[in-house]
């Protein structure tokens, strides 16, 4: 399992039970035994990643402060996006594991609705938001997270203060942005600049 996370995490949930046995080091018949196949895998493995994102969920809503509950929702969400490409694929529609994210997005949208609920209640957030806005959200954020992680993993939390922005009623000034934006010269590693149509 410690392996399959790793595995998971780097690489994505195209990586095989062969790539996870070799990082375990043991054969792929060891794997198979206890997992039939990938899906069993990756149900038992992102289940506790569920988790955080429900507990995530109910300390926001424990926060006083219902904007800022949700402004820490959306760190903690994006944060594990950040860290875990298969988490953040099984997040935005990957085809492995989809009994588990319905039945995991079940438990996790009514909190979400009440954190919007409480925000809007409080007069911080924009009364047209809906539980959709805060999926696209995610979506705006996973997009930044693919194109900047191998050069910038930390660029997303710029790009969430700017939606932040957006999200509330109304604000004195613009928010600090955290670290410096991404320029027309940064490349990625590999050389290649960003994909066409990144900023």
């Amino acid at each position: 399992m410690e392996a399959a996370q790793v595995v998971f995490a780097e690489r994505g949930l195209e990586a095989t039970l062969d790539d996870i046995a070799d990082r375990a080091g043991v054969g792929v018949g060891t794997v198979y035994r206890r997992y039939p196949n990938k899906d069993v895998l990756i149900d038992e493995l992102f289940e506790e990643l569920f988790e955080e994102i429900v507990a995530a969920a109910e300390a926001a809503l424990a926060d006083r402060d219902p904007w800022q509950g949700l402004v820490a929702f959306l760190e903690r969400l994006s944060a594990l996006q950040a860290a875990n490409l298969g988490f953040k694929q099984i997040l935005l529609g990957s085809r492995h594991g989809r009994e588990r994210v319905e039945h995991d997005r079940a438990r996790v949208e009514p909190l979400v609705g009440q954190l919007v609920a409480r925000a809007q209640a409080g007069g911080r957030l924009r009364p047209d938001i809906e539980i959709g806005d805060i999926k696209l959200v995610q979506l705006m954020l996973g997009a930044v997270i693919d194109a900047t992680h191998e050069l910038r993993p930390d660029l997303w939390r710029r790009a969430l203060v700017l939606v932040l922005d957006g999200l509330r009623t109304r604000r004195s000034a613009p928010s600090e942005l955290p670290s410096e934006p991404f320029a027309p010269d940064d490349r990625l590693p590999n050389g290649e600049r960003l994909p066409r149509g990144a900023p």
